[in-house]
């Protein structure tokens, strides 16, 4: 069967090959750029949620709750640059054809139950799937979908302690889903700069400035939510860890 997907010279055989490319110097400044900023945004969050965590391992419960709800703001700051890198990466292949190496999601690399099985599906599917241009257009789906939904199970459990009792039932479960939300995002960061790094080894130099314009046409659509505060406190308590 005959597919779209296009190749370059001297584009590498496999995800490790392309990871350990060269890229020149426009598109290593893209790389640069995002993956940076990702990592400055990841960084903000981990250093928050584990500035939450002392203080809770510490006994102050009222100043640790605290801390959990600011974490809510930087997760969207995490969560939202990264869900547009993703869908500019998938709309510029959709468009135009250019389709880096991929390789399918370990679940083994997760550790909520969702996530495990949608990387699980993922893999699965992978190796079904006759194109690479759809092994990879369904991977990024599969990390937007992830994204999106650990976003949402974070800020809901980072709301619902922001204010909470110590003696409500539920706290412990509540940092858990804190925590779990926290590993797999990092999880689905470096799976996401992974995949860009193969995706500039593999586009072609005349296509990098509509690529650009993908990711701030993505950046300025309608941004990530945080959950509403009412509906937190009807729901206390009543959340599950998340994949439950």
């Amino acid at each position: 069967m005959k597919t779209h997907d296009r190749t370059l010279p001297g584009r590498g055989a496999s995800v490790c090959d392309d990871w350990q490319a060269w890229l020149p110097d426009h598109k290593a400044k893209v790389f640069e750029a995002q993956s940076q900023h990702l990592e400055a945004t990841y960084t903000m969050l981990s250093v928050s949620l584990d500035e939450a965590l002392s203080l809770r391992d510490a006994g102050q419960l009222e100043k640790s709750f605290q801390t959990a709800g600011v974490t809510r703001g930087l997760c969207i700051r995490l969560a939202g640059p990264l869900g547009s890198l993703i869908r500019s990466m998938s709309e510029h292949a959709k468009h135009y054809g250019t389709v880096p190496n991929a390789a399918p999601l370990d679940p083994g690399n997760f550790q909520s139950s969702r996530s495990q099985w949608s990387a699980r599906m993922s893999s699965v599917l992978s190796h079904v799937m006759l194109s690479h241009r759809a092994q990879f257009l369904h991977k990024l789906g599969t990390l937007n979908e992830l994204v999106e939904d650990l976003h949402r199970d974070f800020a809901e459990a980072a709301g619902e302690l922001d204010g909470a009792a110590a003696t409500e039932p539920g706290i412990a479960q509540l940092w858990q889903r804190l925590d779990i939300c926290h590993f797999d995002l990092n999880t689905c960061l470096r799976e996401s700069i992974v995949l860009l790094k193969s995706f500039l080894v593999a586009l072609p130099d005349n296509e990098l400035a509509g690529f650009d314009q993908t990711y701030r046409s993505q950046l300025g659509s309608t941004p990530l939510q945080e959950p509403d505060r009412a509906r937190l406190l009807r729901h206390r308590r009543m959340a599950p860890i998340a994949g439950e």
